[in-house]
Formats: C-alpha cells, sequence, structure tokens
C-alpha cells in the first residue's frame, strides 16, 4: 500500500471514530477487553442454557423426574470405546446398585460391561412434556392469579434408548442433578431480573427526582435512602422468614423474595444517579430546555438521564451478580426458596453435610456452575464500567 492509501484509511478511522455514536465507542472499547468478552459469552451460554433448560435435560428436574433406582448415582460419563470395541453411538453402560453389612450398609454401585448391556444415547428423543413461554403465578388470594398457557412439547436434546441417563449423578430421591443445575440457572437469573428492574424503577425515580430538585426535597429522599442501606438484611429477612406461611407456593414465595431483594437494592443506584444529576442540573443543555418550557420528567427523562446511560446499564449488569448472590445466600441458609423450587441457593443445601463431602462429590457441580455465573457478571460488569468511562486509556 502507498503512503497516500495508507493515510486514506487512517482519515477514515479518525472520522468513523469522530462520528460513532457512544454505544458504538463502548463496543469498540468492550471488544478490545479479552476477559470481557470471553465472559460476555459464556454469560450468553449459560442464560440460553438456563431459557432453553427443558429441551436440553432430558428428564423433569421435580419429583415426577426421579430415578428411584439410582439414589445419590455417580454421573455416567458417555464413551465410544471399551474393551468390547469402538461405537460410533456414544453409550453408557448398566449400573446395578445394592447395599451390605460389608459396606456399613452403603450403596455400592455394580457397573454391568457387558455388549449387550449398553444403553445408547439419542438425540432428539421423546420423553417428558414441558411447556415454553408459559406463565402460572399462584399468589395468596384469587385476585392476583393468573395463568398463560405455552407452547406444548415432548423432545429433549438427548436420552437413552433404555432406562435412564445421569451425565452429572442423582441426589439423594434419585433426582436428576444435570437437569436440576440448568433450571437453578434460570430461576437464579429470573430472581436476578426482577429484583434488578425493581431497583432500577426506584432508583432512577428517587434518584432522578433528588438530583433534580436538591434543597428539602434531596434532604428527605437521602433520609429515607440512608435509613433503607443501615437495614441489616439477614435479621430482615429472618423477621420475613418467620412471616411467610407455610401455606404459600412456590411461585408466591419466589416473587416475595424478588420483591424484597428489589425494595432493599436501589440505594446505591440511586445515590449515583443523584450526583450525576447535581453535577449536570445547571448544565446549559438544561438551562435552555428550561427557557423553552420544558417540563422536569421531561427534562430528567430526555436530557439529564441519556447523558447518564452507559453508567446505569453498567451498574444494572453489576447489580445483578449480587441479587444471585442474595438469592443463593438466602437459600442456602433456608430462608428463601425452598424445594420443589430449583435455584441455585436450593441445590447449595445439599453440600453442608460431611456425608456428601466424602462420599457424592458431584454434589459440588452446581457450585462450579454457580461460581462460573458469578464470575462471568463480574467480567462483563468489569468491562462495560472501563469501557463506558470516557476518560479510559484505551484507544
Amino acid at each position: 500500500m502507498t503512503d497516500t492509501t495508507i493515510s486514506a484509511v487512517d482519515q477514515k478511522r479518525k472520522e468513523a471514530y469522530f462520528t460513532a455514536s457512544q454505544g458504538q465507542l463502548i463496543w469498540q472499547r468492550f471488544k478490545k477487553n479479552k476477559s470481557a468478552l470471553i465472559g460476555a459469552w459464556v454469560l450468553i451460554a449459560m442464560i440460553l442454557s438456563g431459557i432453553f433448560a427443558p429441551f436440553l435435560t432430558p428428564y423433569d428436574p421435580t419429583i415426577a423426574g426421579r430415578d428411584k433406582d439410582y439414589l445419590n448415582g455417580a454421573p455416567q460419563i458417555p464413551q465410544f470405546w471399551d474393551d468390547n470395541g469402538f461405537s460410533i453411538r456414544p453409550f453408557v453402560y448398566t449400573q446395578e446398585r445394592s447395599r451390605s453389612i460389608k459396606t456399613n450398609f452403603r450403596w455400592v454401585t455394580e457397573v454391568k460391561t457387558d455388549l449387550e448391556d449398553r444403553r445408547y444415547i439419542t438425540f432428539f428423543s421423546e420423553g417428558t412434556p414441558y411447556t415454553f413461554l408459559e406463565f402460572n403465578i399462584n399468589l395468596p388470594g384469587d385476585a392476583l392469579d393468573f395463568r398463560i398457557p405455552g407452547l406444548a412439547f415432548d423432545t429433549h436434546l438427548f436420552g437413552v434408548d433404555k432406562g435412564m441417563i445421569h451425565i452429572f449423578g442423582t441426589d439423594s430421591t434419585g433426582k436428576d442433578i444435570y437437569s436440576r443445575t440448568l433450571t437453578a440457572i434460570k430461576t437464579s437469573m429470573a430472581v436476578g431480573t426482577i429484583g434488578v428492574f425493581i431497583a432500577f424503577v426506584m432508583a432512577l425515580a428517587i434518584g432522578g427526582v433528588a438530583g433534580y430538585y436538591g434543597g428539602w426535597i434531596d434532604s428527605s429522599l437521602q433520609m429515607i435512602t440512608d435509613t433503607v442501606r443501615t437495614i441489616p438484611s439477614i435479621p430482615l429477612f429472618m423477621a420475613l422468614a418467620a412471616f411467610i406461611p407455610d401455606t404459600w407456593s412456590a411461585e408466591a414465595r419466589f416473587f416475595f423474595i424478588s420483591m424484597v431483594l428489589g425494595l432493599i437494592g436501589w440505594p446505591t443506584l440511586a445515590r449515583r444517579i443523584r450526583t450525576h444529576l447535581l453535577t449536570e442540573r445547571n448544565q446549559e443543555y438544561v438551562l435552555a430546555a428550561q427557557l423553552c418550557g420544558a417540563t422536569p420528567t421531561h427534562i430528567i427523562k430526555r436530557h439529564l438521564l441519556p447523558s447518564f446511560t452507559s453508567y446505569i446499564i453498567v451498574d444494572l449488569v453489576i447489580s445483578f451478580p449480587y441479587m444471585v448472590l442474595s438469592e443463593t445466600a438466602l437459600s442456602f441458609i433456608g430462608l428463601g426458596l425452598k424445594d420443589p423450587v430449583n435455584s441455585l441457593g436450593v441445590m447449595l443445601q445439599n453440600v453442608t453435610s460431611a456425608d456428601v463431602l466424602l462420599n457424592y462429590q458431584w454434589y459440588f457441580i452446581p457450585v462450579l456452575f454457580f461460581i462460573v455465573l458469578v464470575l462471568a457478571f463480574v467480567f462483563v460488569g468489569d468491562g462495560l464500567r472501563d469501557a463506558a468511562d470516557p476518560y479510559s486509556d484505551s484507544k
């Protein structure tokens, strides 16, 4: 390439940089952060696996899909060859379990390795019926109950030609841990989404009003914000757990926990919005909008908040892992969701005993998914925060 061609290319790049929108600039900076980009792909994969869990998993994650003949069963790893030779189709072997006085009445698994005992894996096999896009809200009373029927399917990604397969093993009741794990990701993400949405709306309203008007309105709202921030979370949830009746359905407990997480999670974002608006409300473009007769609501919504959009998005992304952590912690100590709801916190309750640590290590597989999910959110949030910073050193 000649010097003239190189200079023309550089000139086009400069023009594209100076004419790019804020979103395009953030995306270009974000792509240069490899850890954040990998975290984004991992996060997308986990979200999709949670959404399409009924199709990706072979069995119902509730008690209806348990294997009563394989309690506390070890993971069954598909294989293509063994002493009997190679097979194009992946397979697992039939396993028989027994107890005896020789093993202190613990389960002993015996794997049959004969050729006729192979169970071949099938793809797109028919199994337990499930529905997509179904909403069945069963809250206390009848006024708030509603149900939207979804689309019914019975095709699963994989299965076996006979018997059952458990690639992550089973728990003490025979339920498939793989099916429970993917469903738990969806549940924990749903709790986080509802909580973040409630916190986001309250933070925009309270922080926007406090930052725009200032004065006694700001002082009053900040007193409320500081009061909410000083409420100890664990004693609060212990009191709420005592308040929740045992007759509440799993859906009612789910929405109640989500709402409470949102109602106590808004002060941090509200303070940041207030601080930004206190600085921006005296700028010339705000004064011009006021002279044109714009209402305070219009100025906040159309002029002030858009200048803070990138930081709001970053705060929302960073808030997700904290919501998921809160739900997991509450369910782990028995104050949040409970069976038959499948969430990461509910599944982590099963790893607290020494018997599990010594004999059933596959119970810790959902813990790995939980760690990966939180780390992915953290990496993506850090990457977005750096990309949204206009004073970042990255070009």
